[in-house]
């Protein structure tokens, strides 16, 4: 999940539920207080009640409005106790749908009330009072307040999620550009990574550090790089020369067995010392894209030149060749094409048996390489730079530089044991 996408989500939640909380108390804080305004008409009714007693000795008039109904109910003394309560109104309607105060008494509706309970005494008799008010115009008041308020909360949230998706995606702009420039950030490449341009502190301090990070990692990878070749190629004369040397001793008559025993073990380290020279000098090509040379290749008859250099080894080893050739057309360099073929042929002939099979299927999409050989997988490690089974005479570097060399034409190399057999498959789509 994106970070901006995740600040959205945990700001909105919380507003949303900072907000649901607000409103609930705003709702309970607007309610207490027109309740309370209620109740304080509801003492005002009281309290007149109580003088136009005290006045006249005698109860007033009962009456029913519009919002107001006061009853007189006789008790006996001491059994009412004064409190406010949450009750029902009936409010009582004409055939006009026009309230009047003895018509139609059974035809009304019920409402909301609030009631106050309460008592007095007239000369010797004790009556216990209710006055009920009407709650209609109240609770309207409340639903419209709280309407409103949803409304300003929903309002907020939309201006709220338009901001972010608006001002935070333009405030976080320099870092995606930051991030672009570092995905096509590529350390042979001479193209410098721009410097942006930001009044924001962090993403200053972010692009410089990758700007730094870069600057070091070209040069760390220049030195390298120069390192390798010239240790690559000053190797190239010595090792001539002790072949050469190695060459004319051979030649030379009059040595014992032990003596041509340790001649012939030191030639052939030097050769494989030249080979793995050789190998570490193409895979620093390859890596560095030194070779630039390209061109349209039918690798159907480039695998059957292939064969037919191998065919004598084949012979030799009385390996079982069968295979399936169809036209595919590449754009790539022959000279790594060529690698890249006898690199897999051989590994398939090196790490076979004697009477052994090697299948060679070429398709539009594919081409795989099966041979009979060890009855164990090989480890995952095998494409790892000077990676070897046990008693391999090679340099460790082929599947190295046969990997590479898939990368380098955009094609991908997988290994797979099944059946018995080794696959090794070059998926010309797949990268």
């Amino acid at each position: 999940m994106k970070l901006l996408a995740l600040y959205n989500r945990v700001n909105i939640i919380t507003t949303v539920i900072v907000m649901l909380i607000t409103g609930i108390i705003y709702y309970q804080a607007i309610s207490w207080i027109l309740t309370n305004q209620k109740d304080k008409d509801l003492k005002v009714e009281e309290r007149e009640i109580f003088d136009y007693v005290k006045l006249n000795n005698h109860l007033p008039q009962t009456f029913e409005s519009n919002d107001q109904q006061i009853t007189f109910t006789e008790a006996r003394p001491g059994s009412v106790k004064r409190e406010f309560i949450n009750t029902m109104y009936f409010k009582r309607w004409d055939k006009d749908n026009t309230y009047k105060k003895h018509r139609y008494r059974h035809t009304g509706e019920y409402e909301s009330g609030r009631g106050l309970i309460s008592s007095v005494l007239v000369g010797d008799k004790y009556y216990k009072i209710l006055i009920v008010e009407s709650k209609v115009e109240t609770e309207d008041l409340i639903r419209l307040i709280f309407t409103i308020t949803i409304c300003v909360i929903l309002f907020l949230l939309l201006t709220l999620l338009i901001t972010n998706r608006l001002i935070l995606n333009r405030l976080w702009q320099p870092f995606y550009n930051t991030m672009k420039e570092l995905k096509l950030f590529n350390i042979t490449d001479t193209k410098e990574i721009s410097k942006l341009d930001t009044n924001i502190e962090e993403f200053k301090e972010l692009n410089h550090a990758v700007l730094d990070m870069a600057a070091k990692a070209r040069h760390d990878y220049k030195d390298l790089k120069t390192f390798t070749e010239n240790a690559s190629h000053e190797l190239l004369t010595p090792i001539a020369v002790i072949n050469s040397k190695l060459d004319t001793l051979i030649q030379t008559e009059n040595f014992s067995d032990r003596q041509s025993k340790l001649l012939n073990d030191l030639y052939g380290a030097v050769s494989r010392l030249n080979r793995l020279n050789q190998s570490l000098l193409l895979l620093v090509k390859i890596e560095n894209r030194l070779l630039h040379e390209k061109q349209r290749i039918n690798l159907r008859e480039l695998v059957e030149e292939m064969i037919i250099q191998f065919e004598e080894i084949f012979q030799d080893k009385g390996l079982k060749l069968t295979y399936n050739l169809e036209d595919k057309e590449i754009i790539a360099s022959p000279y790594l094409a060529e690698i890249l073929l006898s690199n897999l042929i051989s590994n398939a002939i090196r790490h076979n048996y004697n009477g052994g099979e090697i299948m060679i299927n070429l398709t539009g999409e594919q081409l795989i390489i099966q041979n009979t050989g060890g009855d164990q997988p090989l480890p995952d490690e095998i494409f790892t730079r000077f990676h070897k089974s046990s008693g391999s005479e090679g340099s460790g570097l082929g599947l190295t530089i046969s990997r590479q060399i898939c990368g380098n034409f955009g094609f991908s190399l997988d290994y797979d044991f099944k059946d018995g057999y080794h696959t090794f498959t070059v998926d010309f789509n797949k990268h």
